[in-house]
Order: C-alpha cells, then structure tokens, then sequence
C-alpha cells in the first residue's frame, strides 16, 4: 500500500490528501497558484473550497502566513480552479 501525502489547509487548519488541496507560494516575482506542487519558494495549502478560499480572503490568511500582500486577482484565480 503507497502512503498518500497529507498537508495541513492555512484556513481549517486540518490535514487533508495533498491531492485535495490547492498550493499557493511566494516566489522572488510574486505569489503564485502553484498546479504542479514543485514551484521552488514558500508554500501553503488551501482545500479546493469556496468558503475556504472566501474566509482566506476576507481574514488577510495569506497575507499573514505569506509575509506579504497577496492581490485580489490571486483569490480570483484559486476560485476558477475550484470551479
């Protein structure tokens, strides 16, 4: 049986499969949806949720865990993935 990589959600702050999960990373040109999860930089995870993403924005999450400004059209992004 292969193990199933989990990671921790930013927001609800449970573990989930990797593969459930959204990757959003600073880099040295900016933050990023990382669809690939092999993007060099600082990482979180975000659960393809609209209400995740919702509660990430509304509360500056990504700003906090990110150290730095993330831009409404970031949250744009992450919610026409979801769809």
């Amino acid at each position: 049986m292969k193990k199933i990589p989990m990671r921790m959600c930013i927001v609800s702050r449970e573990r989930y499969p990797k593969k459930d999960l959204i990757r959003v990373v600073k880099t040295d040109t900016g933050v990023i949806v990382d669809e690939t999860g092999k993007v060099n930089g600082h990482g979180v995870y975000l659960k393809k949720e609209l209400s995740i993403i919702e509660t990430a924005q509304s509360k500056k999450i990504l700003n906090h865990a990110l150290e730095t400004e993330v831009p409404d059209s970031l949250f744009d992004e992450l919610k026409e993935l979801i769809k």
